[in-house]
């Protein structure tokens, strides 16, 4: 790392092998398809920390681009947007297969690391839904390198923490979980 890089806040994120870890959510949809009823309610989306940085806007602008092409060709939609509290979410939207939003979410983490705003990555979150049509989110935490499932449940801000942990006990073997339960953080306000 150069001294410009650490000037604009870039360094390189000395983390879990972020991209197979992210791509065991392809397996491991098989499993919950199959044995839980789960399936796929077709749009994920990854958040990051945005920088007021010409570098880094121009590489943002360029990534969004490019994932669009890639997106159309799989027959998927790509949107941008802020949330409330200042970070950017793209959300990726393809109803026919989870590998091809894996694949559009990981063209993006893999775009920002190596630009060397890794570090800038937050999170991206997987939407599933059960054969009641409630929501289930799997949500990869970058900084951990671990999966964790978020099941909202009601009404103002309530979630299943039972459904969670039943969730982490079928799916365990097959996605690398987060161990530690504090560092399952709710996400509400998901823009999708």
């Amino acid at each position: 790392m150069g001294i410009f890089d650490a000037l604009v806040g870039r360094r390189a994120v000395k983390g879990p092998a972020a991209r197979e870890r992210l791509f065991a959510l392809s397996t491991a949809y098989v499993t919950l398809q199959t044995e839980q009823n789960i399936t796929t309610a077709g749009v994920a989306g990854i958040v990051f920390q945005p920088l007021a940085t010409s570098d880094f806007t121009a590489m943002v602008k360029d990534m969004e681009e490019v994932v669009k092409a890639t997106a159309g060709e799989m027959g998927a939609t790509v949107e941008s947007k802020d949330d409330d509290y200042g970070f950017r979410w793209l959300i990726v939207r393809d109803q026919s297969s989870v590998e091809d939003l894996v694949v559009s979410i990981n063209g993006v983490s893999t775009a920002l690391e190596d630009g060397g705003y890794g570090e800038r990555l937050l999170c991206a979150v997987f939407a599933f839904k059960d054969s009641a049509g409630a929501q289930i989110d799997f949500i990869y935490n970058y900084k951990r390198g671990s999966w964790y499932p978020f099941v909202p449940a009601g009404g103002a801000q309530q979630r299943s923490t039972e459904r969670e942990l039943q969730l982490k006990a079928q799916i365990g073997g097959e996605l690398p979980i987060e161990p530690e339960l504090e560092r399952w953080f709710p996400l509400w306000g998901i823009p999708f």
